[in-house]
């Protein structure tokens, strides 16, 4: 039976069978361990112990085993490509030094057959290797599978996959949380969405592009220049990756109309005046600006979450008007825009169902949309379901039908779930998006977005979310998802662990918290920013052993960290929070304690000691962060974090310097730890908070 063996750090893998050496055969053993950097034909592995009667197989692959590809470990492979290779052969030689692939005649011969398809199929027979796609993504993803199967070293195979989706693929928000992603950070992502074969991508961009007309867009933000946007629509479509800009054209605006140059054109803070002319001509200058740089005329007109449209200035110049009638008559007049430029627009959906909701939720079941707003609504417009919060099927079959009653079948955007803090919850994002998108394939809806949301800062690390992207790569190509193969191509397309990725998820569910979160509580992150003496979350962390949590934690990430290739630093940095959270995550409950009993030399313990070292560590989690966010970020936004961490540790200093007071009786008593703790928001049970102004202190921080 052949031996399957794992050589660390690279993951080499080779098969190994028992056969009697011939001269030729061991020259090739004794070039393979040469290669392999051993003085004799003699391996070892381990415990194990190859003689020279046991020779690396090669089964006719023809392995060449040089140096070790840095992506994931595997040994090159020589391949040559034979058929009309036109629209190829540049995304091809980008991905070979990603797949450790060599290209030249000498290589094994691969045909390669572009059909209608739609079946992505790889085989390999005693008459060659046959690469049959219908699209230049299948291709790229049917060209790591092969590698894939090569590594394993399998003779001939049969790889078969039918496409579920005709459209598949992230959108990053490089708005919201500040954070817009360096051009080769995106095409970083890029690379990896064409082996795991995912081919559209969205760049989610309030104001974090150029609008030439208006200087005041996106200034000091970060945005994007006209080359940039061109550049990586190049660079995707080498792959056959769409890229579909993604703007707002409503609201969602604050960092835009917060600027006196935008005066009139607010309704209020965040949304836009309907009606207004100036509006439109604005409207026109972002679509433009957002189109002119892509191939693509698809094209994503946003208007989400308008909260208070026609209750502000609108109000004011018009009177009352539901928001039913205000929606429809902004829409024509955007989509007036759209048909002018020859676009093809997409919205999402929720402000026609908000509007039905006597409460305006989104998911309201009570919510009713009249027959004759549906029927005014524009037709060339794709709606876009939005959803990562549910966990049932159910659910998400009554909304798909709901919104085919608009006409057509809509586009579903489905979320991993990044948006939180640190912690890319798993639990909730495989439970999510496993649901949904059963149902998406029951349903016939054809078109999938993985929402990536900045939010509050972008705390997490963009590359923490890679097993999000190949959980709706796995799904893109199976009517059922397997595990195992989730497992496998995860660990191929990224050198990473799925097991090890999973675990990110116990930072945040800690006890008390339901299997997988789907609350989407974030307590690692209320416990890092809470103010050390006068802690709100102080009565909701008690007695949850999140010490001895967090220690342990620390120890599995130092592990993570060294053999999860390339993404190692993901693990570092939470490795970091997590030596923080060791101390600070119950700093509060035991002062409070101390102080309560008369420990004074606990206290001082704690300011001459233990408070000192964990300024060290927050500056040390400060620092791996940082640099994380100057390599794969614009610099703009870090400010925001540098702020929070020096409030953090600025308000660790005065905690010592109260402690130290107190201790020697400079001052008689500490109010701070005096007042009684009480549950977050009334809720005992509530470890959940989206946005930092809410969990360092009771008090105003900013004024609006």
């Amino acid at each position: 039976m052949p031996v399957l063996l794992q050589r660390q750090p690279f993951d080499l893998q080779l098969r190994l069978v028992d056969l009697q050496l011939d001269d030729a055969n061991r020259q090739r053993t004794d070039h393979i361990v040469q290669q392999l950097g051993h003085v004799s034909p003699t391996l070892r592995f381990g415990s194990l112990v190859l003689y020279k009667g046991m020779i690396v197989n090669y089964i006719k692959v023809r392995l060449c085993c040089r140096r070790p590809r840095s992506e994931n470990g595997g040994l090159q492979v020589q391949l040559h490509f034979n058929g009309d290779l036109t629209e190829l052969q540049d995304g091809i030689a980008v991905l070979a030094a990603e797949l450790g692939v060599k290209c030249g005649a000498e290589g094994m011969r691969v045909d390669v057959v572009k059909y209608e398809g739609p079946e992505l199929r790889v085989e390999r027979s005693e008459h060659g290797i046959t690469l049959h796609y219908a699209r230049n993504i299948h291709f790229f993803r049917g060209l790591g599978l092969l590698v894939e199967a090569l590594r394993d070293g399998l003779g001939a195979f049969s790889i078969s996959e039918t496409p579920q989706f005709r459209m598949n693929g992230p959108m990053f928000d490089v708005s919201q949380g500040n954070s817009v992603l360096k051009p080769d950070t995106v095409k970083k992502f890029i690379r990896l969405m064409a082996v795991m074969g995912l081919d559209m991508f969205m760049l989610y961009t309030e104001d974090s592009y150029d609008v030439k007309e208006q200087p005041f867009f996106g200034y000091m933000r970060g945005r994007y220049t006209q080359e940039e946007l061109r550049d990586l629509d190049d660079y995707a479509f080498m792959f056959g990756i769409e890229m579909i800009p993604c703007i707002q054209t409503l609201s969602h605006l604050k960092d835009v109309l917060k600027w006196e140059a935008f005066a009139d054109i607010r309704d209020d803070e965040e949304t836009m005046l309907v009606g207004e002319e100036k509006t439109y001509a604005f409207i026109e200058q972002m679509i433009v600006a957002a189109a002119a740089p892509v191939r693509t005329k698809r094209f994503h007109i946003g208007m989400d979450e308008a909260w208070k449209l026609g209750q502000g200035h609108y109000l004011a110049r018009n009177g009352y008007r539901s928001k039913f009638d205000i929606m429809n008559e902004h829409l024509h007049r955007v989509l007036e825009i759209t048909r002018k430029h020859g676009l093809e627009p997409m919205m999402w959906s929720d402000m026609y169902f908000r509007a039905g909701s006597k409460t305006g939720a989104y998911y309201d079941k009570e919510c009713v949309i009249p027959d004759r707003v549906i029927e005014e609504m524009p037709k060339d417009v794709q709606l876009v379901y939005w959803d990562y919060y549910h966990a049932d099927e159910e659910f998400y079959e009554d909304w798909i039908r709901r919104h085919k009653a608009f006409g057509s079948t809509p586009v579903f955007a489905g979320g991993i779930w990044n948006w939180k803090g640190f912690v890319l919850n798993y639990g909730l994002t495989m439970r999510s998006t496993n649901s949904a998108l059963n149902v998406c394939k029951r349903e016939g809806v054809s078109e999938i977005i993985a929402t990536l949301w900045g939010d509050d800062g972008t705390e997490c690390d963009w590359f923490s979310a890679i097993l999000g992207l190949q959980l709706f790569a796995e799904h893109g190509y199976a009517a059922e998802l397997s595990e195992e193969k989730l497992r496998k191509r995860f660990a191929f397309c990224t050198g990473g662990s799925y097991d090890d990725f999973m675990d990110i998820r116990w930072m945040d569910e800690i006890d008390g918290i339901g299997e997988d979160n789907l609350g989407g509580s974030n307590p690692s992150r209320l416990a890092l920013w809470q103010h050390p003496m006068m802690g709100l979350l102080d009565s909701n962390l008690s007695g949850k052993g999140l010490a001895a949590h967090y220690a342990k934690l620390e120890k599995q990430f130092e592990v993570y960290a060294g053999r999860n290739g390339e993404y190692g630093f993901v693990f570092e940095v939470l490795r970091r929070l997590c030596s923080v959270l060791t101390v600070k995550a119950e700093l509060g409950i035991n002062l409070v304690s101390a102080y309560g009993s008369g420990d004074k030399a606990r206290l001082q313990e704690y300011a001459e000691s233990l408070l000192p070292d964990l300024i060290v560590r927050v500056r040390e989690l400060q620092t791996a962060q940082r640099d994380r966010w100057f390599e794969i970020n614009k610099p703009f936004g870090w400010e925001v974090i540098d702020y929070r961490y020096g409030s953090l540790i600025i308000s660790l200093e005065t905690t010592i310097k109260r402690l130290s007071d107190y201790v020697s009786c400079a001052v008689a008593g500490l109010e701070e730890l005096e007042e009684s703790r009480m549950p977050y928001y009334g809720d005992p049970n509530n470890l959940h908070c989206q946005w930092y102004q809410f969990i360092p202190t009771a008090s105003r921080i900013a004024q609006p």
